[in-house]
């Protein structure tokens, strides 16, 4: 929205749409983004944060120092979003963008490479209900039902924080629009699915959805509403053909389109031997190791001891073998945001086994790595595996691919859909323990396989880079808003 049609126009006033769209198309559209996870974590605490000078809109994070003061969060979500969105507005695509997260040790307002960011807080006790809920949602959804909550979860206590905080999300929205005029809101995860349906606004809608959708798994008590809060979007977006396939056959009613998830290859480098061999040593992995690489967070659904339980065959053929487990917690699990326990407990879970199998001198935890660091472990690694049981899409095997590596990739996650086996990747039942010590088996046993399978790799993440995806979404919003 222009500065002059804003003064001219009292705020309490309705936007004719069409009016709308005619300053859009000149000055780039005005978009309002919700995700539950922030772009930025706050490493410092709330008390120190009072102490500084006021982050706000206009100061930014230019007093904070990255990695000290704050991180970008590490969830695939916000680190798919957050480049498009500087792309989109660079590329005049955008005209300015607002986004809207669950950041309750953050300032409640602040503008990062020129999107302003709102944080919300809820109080502890309405935060661990919300968090019950998603949690419930997130499981039963990829496979791990609680049978307490499959029929009654839109029955529950708890269900009724996860739409308060929903309800205040959208509340804040409309009062932002109120105040920006936005062409458009761009709502993203299962999370947020209701707020579309509380917006209660005529502004087109786009929703779009990044965990696995499966017809199969959704309960018949949720359909309804599920359908209802789908329903309420212009447009529903999908991380895959048989996804999009799925919602179709949900009922969806309104659009829908795949579009492939992406990561920006400029992101991604070639470290030197000196930096990759100061790092590796860091981390105990030595020059004559050939190194295995998992990274996912700590969560059971990544399929860590799927790759553990298989190593100790693996390395009576290869006795130089090493594992590494790259990764920390969600933002769901981090004392920063909803301060759920699963994953300091899979970690504890996962070195309990390391230690029962024999294989503490095999395999190293290096937590959470900075991008340099983990650059260094794609291209010191002889084969990435993904053993997820079940994954939405899975961006660390187009990692991969960028660095030429050879990935190794359960059936179960979105990005196997983009496989040929034994061509760009190969393929495994994360249930089927000896399918994935055969196929190791052999791709450790011929050089030739891995390098071919990277080289074909590194073609197919094209399908999956920033640029392809800058011209889907900006297609999309287009048509979205009619422009």
């Amino acid at each position: 929205m222009s500065q002059s049609s804003a003064a001219r126009r009292p705020a309490h006033a309705p936007v004719p749409r069409g009016a709308s769209r005619r300053v859009a198309k000149a000055t780039g559209l005005g978009v309002c983004i919700n995700t539950q996870t922030p772009p930025v974590l706050f490493l410092i605490s709330p008390q120190k944060l009072e102490l500084m000078p006021p982050l706000d809109a206009e100061s930014g994070l230019s007093a904070l120092a990255e990695g000290v003061d704050y991180r970008f969060s590490p969830g695939g979500v916000t680190r798919m979003v957050f480049p498009l969105v500087k792309r989109l507005l660079r590329s005049g695509v955008l005209g300015e963008a607002h986004w809207i997260s669950l950041n309750p040790t953050a300032p409640a307002t602040l503008t990062f490479e020129g999107v302003t960011l709102h944080n919300l807080a809820l109080d502890p006790a309405r935060l661990a209900s919300y968090a019950r809920t998603k949690e419930a949602i997130w499981g039963t959804v990829h496979g791990l039902p609680d049978t307490d909550l499959d029929e009654e979860l839109f029955w529950s206590v708890d269900f009724t924080d996860y739409a308060y905080y929903n309800r205040i999300t959208a509340e804040r929205m409309r009062a932002l629009d109120q105040e920006q005029d936005f062409d458009l809101f761009y709502i993203h995860d299962f999370q947020q699915l209701p707020v579309g349906q509380m917006l209660n606004t005529l502004k087109p809608k786009v929703f779009r959805w990044h965990i696995p959708f499966e017809e199969e798994k959704i309960p018949e008590a949720w359909k309804p509403a599920l359908s209802s809060y789908f329903n309420s979007y212009d447009m529903v977006v999908v991380s895959t053909d048989r996804y999009l396939a799925a919602l179709q056959s949900f009922g969806h009613s309104g659009a829908a389109r795949r579009i492939y998830p992406y990561v920006d290859p400029s992101d991604y480098t070639t470290p030197t031997e000196e930096e990759m061999a100061r790092v590796c040593a860091r981390y105990q992995v030595e020059p004559g190791d050939v190194l295995l690489l998992v990274v996912g967070r700590m969560d059971p659904m990544k399929g860590q001891d799927r790759v553990l339980r298989a190593l100790p065959r693996l390395v009576r053929e290869e006795p130089r073998l090493k594992l590494a487990l790259v990764g920390n917690g969600s933002f769901s699990g981090s004392g920063k945001g909803l301060g759920l326990s699963k994953s300091s407990a899979w970690r504890e879970h996962l070195e309990r086994l390391v230690d029962e199998l024999g294989l503490r001198s095999r395999v190293v935890f290096t937590g959470h790595l900075p991008q340099r660091e983990l650059d260094c472990f794609y291209e010191r690694c002889s084969v990435a595996l993904l053993p997820s049981l079940r994954e939405g899409f899975g961006l660390v095997a187009v990692e991969g691919w960028l660095h030429h590596r050879p990935i190794v990739v359960t059936k179960r996650a979105g990005v196997a859909e983009l496989i040929k086996e034994g061509s760009n990747g190969v393929l495994f039942d994360p249930d089927e323990p000896d399918e994935l010590v055969v196929k190791m088996s052999k791709l450790l046993g011929d050089e030739a396989l891995r390098r071919r399978l990277g080289r074909q790799g590194f073609t197919t993440a094209r399908q999956c880079s920033i640029e392809a995806a800058s011209e889907a979404e900006a297609r999309l919003l287009a048509e979205v808003v009619g422009a």
